[in-house]
């Protein structure tokens, strides 16, 4: 399956510290960024793929109180949830596989996603992904996908992954939910994983039409 199924992340997330997962980051500084730009800390922001992240402390920690986190694996987000302790009730928590979810219509103002879309290998998942992206933004809202850049990894976790150029991203979104987003910036970011390797990452940010 396209991205692993829940079990996958489940053992993925039991096997080894949260802190020991090559994707992990003490400071999720570039989304911290990128969000803040886009909405203050009134408005509603999903974090798709969260796992176990440490987005949800920093964004709780600057004021935003309307948060979601969603991930398959129920394992990963009690990683967080148990990290944040009574703080994690301010926070609302999907276990869900987002190709597959049922989002309010237009319930958020940004939809975060750090290194979940790479995993979607075959098109009819990606349509499936983008089409509840737009379902669930609003008109305005913003949508911010990072992914393994041209140059990045291959495989992550045992899995194949799709490496995107922020070109040929805009041209998936455009291509799978025509007219319902603009390309409004990108970057390139090189991540450090805890062993000391580095990781091409691309950052896309879109505005929903």
């Amino acid at each position: 399956m396209s991205g692993g199924g829940a079990g996958h992340w489940d053992a993925v997330y039991g096997a080894r510290a949260e802190a020991a997962l090559t994707w992990f980051e003490a400071d999720p500084a570039l989304s911290l960024r990128l969000i803040a730009a886009h909405a203050g800390p009134d408005a509603p922001v999903i974090d798709v793929g969260a796992g176990a992240s440490r987005l949800v402390d920093a964004l709780l920690a600057r004021g935003y109180g309307r948060l979601t986190c969603l991930d398959l694996s129920a394992a990963a987000l009690g990683v967080a949830q148990a990290r944040l302790g009574a703080a994690a009730a301010r926070v609302s928590w999907v276990v869900a596989d987002v190709t597959a979810w049922a989002p309010e219509p237009g319930a958020y103002a940004v939809w975060h996603d750090r290194a979940a879309f790479h995993f979607l290998t075959d098109a009819a998942a990606r349509r499936a992904y983008l089409s509840r992206m737009a379902a669930a933004l609003r008109p305005g809202g913003h949508a911010i996908l990072m992914t393994f850049a041209e140059d990045g990894p291959e495989m992550c976790s045992g899995l194949p992954v799709q490496r995107w150029s922020p070109a040929a991203l805009a041209a998936e979104v455009e291509a799978q939910v025509p007219g319902a987003f603009a390309p409004v910036a990108s970057e390139r970011h090189l991540h450090h994983t805890p062993k000391g390797g580095a990781q091409g990452f691309q950052a896309s940010v879109f505005r929903r039409l």
